[in-house]
């Protein structure tokens, strides 16, 4: 996606964002950093036909900036390459939102009407139905919208859970709860890429020798793994939080089959050092093939490896989430002697700091 537009959601009143290969966003609790990336979220219920019920589930007041007496619609514009794009306005009515205009755009050619107005004045999206090639290109975004997340490490984690060997073995689920699973598959599809992701594990978990796979007659697997100090066989409550963590994050980013964009909250939670550069050169990886990544952090040591501009300083004022890429030409007389997390951490940047107001 080349750009972003939001209007009335959460704490983010107006917002136009030209979005970039990496985009980092860094910030002080509560300002507006996830309310950004559940857009995201926001975007798959739409395309999925299940607004009706994820709005009415969390209350549509949690959803209009500052309430309806504020606001009373929501509105976005998706700008994609190659001039397709995707809006649409929803407003409050009696029972949930209501799709005012929905459209889908393809630059300025003259032989299209653009954009292409598909609004059903009901309470879910057309998109999914459209049958113009400028929908395919839409869809085909929207329909691989994932953000993910992997915290929950307890004993009763998604990481503890069985996947099935033959249904869960298409993309990596959002918690990570089909991992096992997932790697199964490329293990046996695409052994090199499957040996890549073991090394990576390896080099911030030198103990680690490789995973067991031994799937159930029903054909259900759990995570299982061998350490190179041991005959034993060991399950995921005896990996440490963030090794489990970085497993999953080293499998979503090492993966044979990229997705457009890679969303993820907090991926360095956990983390040590060492595992926070192995994962911003995942991330760079990623970059660079052309997937997108966008992430929101609080971690000074992960953006320490990236560039000005791959950073997003993300402040509340007065109930407004105002969002700001860094730029390095304003910042090039500190780059000469600090490193970007310096920077931040010495208020230099001052964007992005907590207690701001």
């Amino acid at each position: 996606m080349n750009k972003i537009e939001i209007n009335g959601y959460k704490s983010i009143k107006e917002l136009s964002l030209n979005l970039y290969p990496i985009n980092i966003l860094i910030g002080a609790n509560g300002s507006g950093k996830s309310n950004f990336l559940s857009f995201f979220d926001f975007l798959k219920q739409v395309y999925n036909r299940n607004l009706q019920e994820y709005v009415a589930l969390k209350g549509i007041d949690t959803f209009l900036h500052k309430g309806d007496k504020i606001t009373e619609e929501i509105s976005t514009k998706l700008y994609f390459p190659n001039t397709n794009g995707y809006s649409f306005t929803i407003k409050k009515g009696d029972a949930g939102f209501i799709f005012t205009k929905e459209g889908m755009w393809y630059g300025n050619n003259p032989y299209y009407k653009n954009p292409a107005d598909i609004a059903s004045f009901g309470p879910e999206s057309r998109l999914r139905y459209q049958s113009m090639p400028r929908a395919d290109y839409i869809r085909n975004y929207l329909g691989q919208l994932a953000k993910y997340h992997f915290h929950d490490t307890g004993e009763a984690s998604p990481f503890n859970k069985e996947s099935n060997i033959e249904n869960d073995k298409y993309y990596l689920y959002e918690k990570g709860s089909n991992l096992t699973a997932y790697l199964y598959n490329i293990q046996i599809e695409k052994p090199i890429v499957y040996n890549l992701i073991v090394k990576t594990i390896q080099s911030i978990a030198p103990y680690f020798l490789d995973f067991f796979f031994r799937p159930e007659n029903n054909g259900n697997i759990k995570l299982r793994w061998l350490s190179k100090y041991s005959s034993s066989i060991y399950g995921a409550n005896d990996l440490s939080d963030g090794t489990i963590r970085f497993i999953a994050l080293a499998t979503l980013f090492l993966q044979p089959n990229l997705p457009e964009t890679i969303i993820i909250d907090e991926p360095e939670l956990g983390l040590h050092p060492t595992a926070i550069a192995k994962l911003a050169g995942l991330i760079k990886s990623v970059a660079a093939k052309k997937c997108q990544v966008i992430i929101a952090t609080q971690s000074t040591d992960l953006i320490s490896h990236f560039e000005p501009e791959d950073i997003i300083t993300v402040d509340q004022k007065s109930g407004e989430s105002i969002f700001e890429r860094l730029d390095s030409e304003k910042l090039k007389i500190w780059l000469e002697d600090f490193t970007i997390d310096d920077l931040w951490k010495r208020n230099i940047i001052t964007t992005g700091q907590p207690n701001l107001e």
